[in-house]
């Protein structure tokens, strides 16, 4: 498997996960998350890759000056669910941001250690 950072060539595909989370469902939400994630240099989103296909994403805030990260969006293809993908990306996400502080929403701190 392996991790690809965002970048406007995976903007459909990015959506089409985000979808999956019940809070992201309406387009102008998804439009609103994808150019947060564009635009703000805070706002981190990677997709994961498994042979050729994406199956999952994974999507933090980074505050530097407070030296923590939260962990925004998780979301993984139906059909790659209960095989641990998304411990795999939380798990990515503690190695690249480890020296800070990790946080979740309310939707995603259930994930973090």
């Amino acid at each position: 498997m392996e991790l690809f950072r965002y970048r406007k060539a995976y903007e459909k595909i990015a959506m089409g996960f985000l979808s999956y989370i019940p809070t992201e469902k309406m387009l102008k939400k998804l439009q609103e998350t994808i150019t947060l994630y564009q635009e703000d240099p805070n706002w981190h989103l990677y997709l994961l890759k498994r042979e050729e296909d994406f199956i999952a994403l994974v999507g933090v805030m980074v505050d530097e000056e407070e030296g923590e990260w939260t962990l925004q969006h998780l979301s993984v293809n139906p059909s790659y669910r209960n095989e641990g993908i998304a411990r795999y990306l939380v798990d990515q996400m503690y190695e690249k941001y480890g020296h800070m502080t990790a946080k979740g929403t309310v939707h995603t701190r259930m994930f973090l250690k």
